[in-house]
Protein backbone atom coordinates (compact mmCIF):
# COMPACT_ATOMS: atom_id res chain seq x y z
CA UNK A 1 0.00 0.00 0.00
CA UNK A 2 1.19 3.35 -0.92
CA UNK A 3 0.57 6.66 1.32
CA UNK A 4 -1.47 9.45 0.52
CA UNK A 5 0.39 12.58 0.11
CA UNK A 6 -0.93 16.35 0.69
CA UNK A 7 -4.25 17.67 2.33
CA UNK A 8 -8.18 17.00 2.07
CA UNK A 9 -9.16 20.72 1.31
CA UNK A 10 -7.79 23.05 -1.17
CA UNK A 11 -8.43 26.42 -2.25
CA UNK A 12 -7.61 28.19 -5.50
CA UNK A 13 -9.00 31.93 -5.09
CA UNK A 14 -8.37 33.19 -8.59
CA UNK A 15 -10.11 31.23 -11.48
CA UNK A 16 -10.90 32.95 -14.75
CA UNK A 17 -11.37 31.29 -17.90
CA UNK A 18 -10.38 33.84 -21.10
CA UNK A 19 -12.84 34.26 -23.21
CA UNK A 20 -10.96 34.50 -26.19
CA UNK A 21 -8.03 32.73 -27.97
CA UNK A 22 -5.55 33.79 -31.00
CA UNK A 23 -3.41 31.82 -32.89
CA UNK A 24 -2.97 27.59 -32.49
CA UNK A 25 -3.31 28.00 -29.32
CA UNK A 26 -6.80 27.09 -26.98
CA UNK A 27 -7.07 29.17 -23.45
CA UNK A 28 -7.52 27.10 -20.75
CA UNK A 29 -6.73 26.61 -16.97
CA UNK A 30 -6.61 22.94 -15.31
CA UNK A 31 -7.26 22.05 -11.69
CA UNK A 32 -3.70 19.36 -11.62
CA UNK A 33 -4.42 16.20 -9.33
CA UNK A 34 -1.57 13.92 -7.86
CA UNK A 35 -3.10 11.17 -5.91
CA UNK A 36 0.10 9.10 -4.50
CA UNK A 37 -2.22 6.77 -2.37
CA UNK A 38 -2.93 3.13 -3.56
CA UNK A 39 -6.79 3.90 -3.17
CA UNK A 40 -8.91 6.41 -5.23
CA UNK A 41 -9.46 9.73 -4.17
CA UNK A 42 -13.01 11.23 -4.50
CA UNK A 43 -12.80 14.85 -5.34
CA UNK A 44 -16.20 16.96 -4.80
CA UNK A 45 -15.26 20.88 -6.24
CA UNK A 46 -17.50 23.62 -5.58
CA UNK A 47 -17.08 27.22 -7.62
CA UNK A 48 -17.76 30.33 -6.12
CA UNK A 49 -18.59 33.40 -8.07
CA UNK A 50 -18.65 37.15 -6.85
CA UNK A 51 -22.59 37.82 -8.08
CA UNK A 52 -24.50 34.41 -8.34
CA UNK A 53 -24.85 31.26 -6.09
CA UNK A 54 -22.07 28.33 -6.65
CA UNK A 55 -21.81 25.63 -8.88
CA UNK A 56 -21.48 22.39 -5.94
CA UNK A 57 -21.38 18.90 -5.85
CA UNK A 58 -18.60 18.56 -9.20
CA UNK A 59 -17.79 15.09 -8.56
CA UNK A 60 -14.55 13.55 -9.61
CA UNK A 61 -12.58 10.45 -8.73
CA UNK A 62 -8.56 10.20 -9.05
CA UNK A 63 -7.38 6.80 -9.51
CA UNK A 64 -4.65 5.76 -7.03
CA UNK A 65 -1.24 6.47 -7.90
CA UNK A 66 -2.52 8.53 -10.81
CA UNK A 67 -2.36 12.18 -11.92
CA UNK A 68 -5.25 14.01 -13.55
CA UNK A 69 -5.31 17.02 -14.90
CA UNK A 70 -9.11 18.37 -15.18
CA UNK A 71 -9.91 21.41 -17.40
CA UNK A 72 -12.32 23.64 -15.68
CA UNK A 73 -14.42 24.42 -18.94
CA UNK A 74 -15.38 20.06 -18.81
CA UNK A 75 -16.54 20.93 -15.04
CA UNK A 76 -20.41 21.15 -14.48
CA UNK A 77 -22.97 19.94 -12.16
CA UNK A 78 -27.03 19.99 -12.62
CA UNK A 79 -26.04 20.94 -16.22
CA UNK A 80 -24.48 24.33 -15.06
CA UNK A 81 -21.08 25.23 -16.08
CA UNK A 82 -18.31 27.66 -15.77
CA UNK A 83 -18.62 30.64 -17.47
CA UNK A 84 -15.86 32.11 -19.78
CA UNK A 85 -14.20 35.77 -18.90
CA UNK A 86 -15.68 35.86 -15.33
CA UNK A 87 -13.99 35.32 -12.20
CA UNK A 88 -14.23 32.55 -9.85
CA UNK A 89 -13.01 30.79 -7.17
CA UNK A 90 -12.16 26.77 -6.26
CA UNK A 91 -12.90 24.74 -3.45
CA UNK A 92 -11.20 21.36 -3.46
CA UNK A 93 -12.23 18.45 -0.81
CA UNK A 94 -10.78 14.97 -1.19
CA UNK A 95 -11.43 11.82 0.75
CA UNK A 96 -8.22 11.41 1.53
CA UNK A 97 -4.92 13.77 1.28
CA UNK A 98 -3.93 14.51 -2.22
CA UNK A 99 -1.95 17.37 -4.20
CA UNK A 100 -3.38 20.43 -6.32
CA UNK A 101 -1.86 22.48 -8.75
CA UNK A 102 -3.42 25.06 -10.79
CA UNK A 103 -2.56 26.15 -14.28
CA UNK A 104 -3.77 29.00 -16.75
CA UNK A 105 -2.58 29.32 -20.86
CA UNK A 106 -3.82 33.05 -21.13
CA UNK A 107 -3.70 32.71 -25.47
CA UNK A 108 -5.71 36.23 -25.60
CA UNK A 109 -2.85 37.44 -27.96
CA UNK A 110 0.45 36.55 -29.26
CA UNK A 111 2.77 36.26 -26.78
CA UNK A 112 0.94 33.51 -24.67
CA UNK A 113 1.20 33.69 -21.08
CA UNK A 114 1.29 30.34 -18.96
CA UNK A 115 0.65 29.99 -14.99
CA UNK A 116 1.06 27.41 -12.60
CA UNK A 117 0.76 27.73 -9.11
CA UNK A 118 0.33 25.21 -5.95
CA UNK A 119 -3.43 25.83 -4.53
CA UNK A 120 -3.88 27.05 -1.04
CA UNK A 121 -3.83 23.62 1.32
CA UNK A 122 -5.99 24.17 4.50
CA UNK A 123 -5.40 21.83 7.47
Amino acid sequence: MYQARGEKHWIIPDGYIPPTSKGSLESHESVCVLNCASEDALIRMTIFFEDRNPIENILVVVPGRRTKHIRTSSLSSGGEFIPVGVPYAIEVLSDIPIIVQYSRLDATQAENALMSVIAHPLK
